[in-house]
């Protein structure tokens, strides 16, 4: 468990708040480029608990800036189109940041995409990204409930867990599970995307899940899909596929449909509160991947209070950004099926 103060370190994304000097050195997803119609020349976004005003330049490009009310110089962002979304960077050294990472769903060309705007979720960031940490939830939440309601989708899932294990890596946090069978499945999931990201496929897909803060009781998902050729045609970045999903007027949590996984997530982020309170928590072995992204956000947080730069999923180098990938499938030991998920 965390303490009262601990906890408000990890969760709070203000600017001056320990967590949200380290967000703000990550690159976040603002909108698809799909909201500047050709008459739209600027939209108001809330975003790490600061209103901006994103706006298209006479020349393309696009900028932002916080928004203000008095005769004060205005704050200026660098914002970066790719793939059919913008993302701002919040942090220091505005003239020179660290390099828009150009992961490989978001690089590749081959392929159709397609962006969701998902409704807004009434909680922090960090119980939905947490959910990423947690390897086998996905046998309890997922499998099981969708046996429960006699629903298909789930078997993948629910299946026998012989093993579990999370190590850290380069870019966040590596996951594995080792399945019951003959001979054992071991499956290896993409990583964790320090500190906000999900990467994962699904079915034909490969997605991308941004978790951006809207403050600290709110967050936005921006989903992003690597389709199959089935899909459609392959766009250019202004022209890509793109759905906003919005809730029906006064929608509660505890109407939310459950027979989705994405619902079955919901619900459980929502429940825990605005901003979960950790000190009251349990924790058990099975959340050893939660812990060790909690410490990874700790020491991260440490760094940049100490005028340090993040060291984790921080990108500088040209030629090792022209499309980062992840390993799709390997043999780990002779008679194991390895995929991913």
């Amino acid at each position: 468990m965390l303490t009262q103060e601990q906890n408000e370190r990890l969760t709070r994304v203000g600017p001056g708040t320990p967590g949200g000097e380290l967000l703000r050195r990550y690159w976040q997803v603002l909108c698809p480029t799909a909201q500047f119609a050709a008459d739209v020349k600027g939209l108001r976004i809330r975003v790490l608990g600061e209103d901006l005003v994103v706006f298209r330049k006479d020349d393309g490009t696009y900028a932002a800036v916080v928004e203000r009310y008095e005769h004060v110089t205005l704050r200026t962002y660098p914002v970066r189109q790719l793939s059919g979304l913008l993302f701002v960077y919040m942090g220091p050294n505005a003239e020179s940041p660290p390099l828009l990472p150009h992961w490989d769903v978001l690089a590749r060309t081959d392929r159709p995409k397609h962006i969701q705007v998902l409704p807004v979720h009434n909680c922090n960031w960090l119980q939905i990204q947490e959910n990423t940490a947690d390897s086998v939830h996905t046998y309890y939440l997922h499998g099981h409930r969708m046996k429960v309601l006699g629903l298909p989708g789930g078997d993948f899932f629910y299946r026998p867990i012989l093993s579990y294990d999370w190590s850290v890596c380069d870019w966040g946090v590596e996951k594995r599970v080792v399945y019951a069978g003959d001979p054992p499945e071991v499956e290896i999931r993409p990583p964790l995307l320090f500190p906000n990201l999900l990467r994962i496929p699904e079915g034909q897909v490969e997605a991308l899940h941004f978790r951006v803060p809207i403050d600290d009781e709110h967050t936005r998902i921006i989903w992003f899909g690597l389709m199959p050729p089935s899909f459609g045609p392959v766009t250019d970045d202004d022209h890509v596929d793109t759905r906003f999903e919005h809730d029906p007027p006064g929608l509660r949590v505890e109407d939310v449909d459950i027979t989705t996984f994405y619902g079955q997530d919901r619900v459980v982020w929502e429940t825990q509160g605005a901003i979960a309170d950790r000190s009251q928590e349990t924790l058990g072995a099975t959340d050893r991947g939660i812990v060790l992204f909690r410490r990874q956000l700790a020491e991260q947080i440490d760094r940049v209070a100490a005028g340090l730069e993040p060291t984790i999923a921080v990108v500088h180098d040209e030629t090792a950004n022209s499309c980062i990938t992840f390993e799709s499938s390997k043999r780990l030991d002779a008679g194991a099926h390895v995929m991913m998920r």
